[in-house]
């Protein structure tokens, strides 16, 4: 196994990272399609580096991509971290307001890594917050976590985002977080990686897991 984080920057410096985002494009739109005939409406989620955000074509290309597969744009999430989006942030507005305007939702990953504030971010056209793992992982612990999770909550609920925390490992850090409002949680402590095919036959068992971890409707 190669971290994304051993290769993506090679792409991106070799400016090899557009060719592999268009073929994340193309594989997870095949991948919707092919849950959707099963009867599986799921939100998707794709990575997008800053690179891809300079492409002035590029909100047009995810466009062209959901429509050959007739796929709703609301059921994309589009992925960029805080530092991408900052990178240039004018570049970045006009992307991301296209791939508003056509209905695809976006999200600010990794939230709390880069040197964006909430004053930068409320100017993003962005409909969710994703809080890094490295705030989640101590969250019974530590105070200053706990402080700072519980702020980031209120504060993106007060601009209209919905929060996701990610690196959710264990049923105590599910319900701390459900006490503070937030959306939904991703971790292993749901479910590990796995192929599409596994995870048709997860969801058609029934999410147990899910329901054990929150205390409300989503996770």
């Amino acid at each position: 196994i190669i971290a994304p984080d051993r290769f993506i920057p090679l792409a991106e410096q070799t400016g090899q990272i557009r060719h592999l985002t268009r073929w994340l494009l193309e594989t997870t739109a095949r991948q919707m399609r092919l849950a959707e005939d099963r009867g599986l409406l799921l939100r998707w989620a794709v990575n997008i580096s800053a690179v891809d955000l300079l492409s002035p074509d590029f909100a047009q290309s995810v466009g062209d991509v959901l429509r050959v597969h007739g796929l709703a744009p609301g059921r994309l999430v589009v992925e960029v971290t805080e530092s991408a989006a900052m990178s240039d942030p004018e570049n970045a507005i006009r992307q991301l307001a296209a791939l508003r305007h056509m209905g695809v939702k976006l999200s600010i990953d990794d939230y709390g890594t880069g040197h964006a504030s909430m004053a930068q971010l409320k100017r993003l056209p962005v409909d969710e917050l994703k809080i890094d793992r490295s705030f989640v992982r101590s969250l019974k612990t530590d105070t200053n976590d706990q402080a700072i999770v519980a702020s980031t909550i209120a504060l993106a609920h007060r601009l209209g985002l919905s929060v996701v925390a990610e690196g959710v490992e264990d049923r105590d850090t599910a319900v701390q977080l459900a006490a503070m409002g937030c959306d939904e949680i991703q971790g292993y402590g749901l479910a590990r990686p796995m192929p599409v095919d596994a995870l048709a036959g997860w969801l058609e068992g029934g999410t147990v897991a899910v329901r054990d971890f929150t205390a409300g409707p989503t996770a």
